[in-house]
């Protein structure tokens, strides 16, 4: 509840007398211990990213997508293409560090610099990638890009409200649920119900350093399975 009054007496919310406009999101590398987040690039990915995604052994990742399955290497180049001259949203690749590989994609989307507000989209994650300490990373690659160097207030996961493993993935990463906006979208000839996320500028130093910890080598035994979970570490 707010607790500023306009001279009418009016309640209003807390001023930001040193607000600016924030940069948009640009075309950067993002190095990390275990991946790297690089710029889509169709010639250098496009290869081992349909490779990664055609070791599922179904097409349920690409359910609640706009886009896919894609049959052939040729569809998925199309597709690859068109993302990497998209400007928003502005599509990253995930490439192991080890193999050198792509095996997953993230977008920043829905750019708005005058609100400090961003997006985070398109996460499309192959089973080389998922469930393993290189998604996370990931993750907290690009929101340290987003709070840290371009100074966002406001980021922004929507799912269908029927994803249920986008919906879980929201939480453990420490986005707070706002709601459900019905009939937002038609998608694949769908109706889709859009579940709303969001993490704040003021959210992120705690969540930050339980990032930190949960990547840290010595959060792993030699099996590399983890010693604390990450909502262990966000608890705490």
């Amino acid at each position: 509840m707010s607790t500023h009054l306009n001279d009418l007496g009016q309640p209003i919310g807390s001023p930001l007398p040193d607000w600016t406009p924030r940069p948009p999101p640009a075309r950067v590398t993002l190095e990390g211990r275990t991946c790297r987040l690089e710029p889509l690039d169709p010639q250098r990915h496009a290869d081992d990213l349909f490779a990664a995604y055609r070791a599922a052994p179904d097409g349920r990742d690409w359910t609640y997508l706009t886009v896919g399955p894609f049959d052939t290497l040729d569809d998925y180049r199309r597709h690859a293409e068109r993302a990497a001259n998209s400007a928003d949203p502005l599509h990253s690749a995930v490439i192991d560090r080890a193999s050198g590989r792509a095996v997953g994609t993230l977008s920043l989307m829905r750019h708005d610099p005058a609100n400090g507000v961003i997006e985070v989209g398109n996460v499309t994650f192959s089973p080389l990638l998922k469930r393993t300490p290189l998604s996370t990373e990931a993750h907290f690659l690009l929101m340290t890009y987003v709070f840290e160097t371009l100074g966002y207030r406001r980021y922004e996961w929507k799912c269908d409200n029927l994803n249920a493993p986008s919906r879980k993935a929201a939480e453990r990463l420490g986005f707070t649920f706002e709601g459900i906006f019905r009939q937002a979208v038609v998608t694949k000839g769908r109706n889709r119900d859009t579940a709303w996320y969001a993490l704040l500028d003021a959210d992120w130093p705690p969540l930050q350093r339980a990032f930190q910890a949960w990547l840290a080598p010595e959060n792993f035994d030699a099996q590399g399975q983890q010693r604390r979970s990450l909502s262990e570490l966000r608890s705490r």
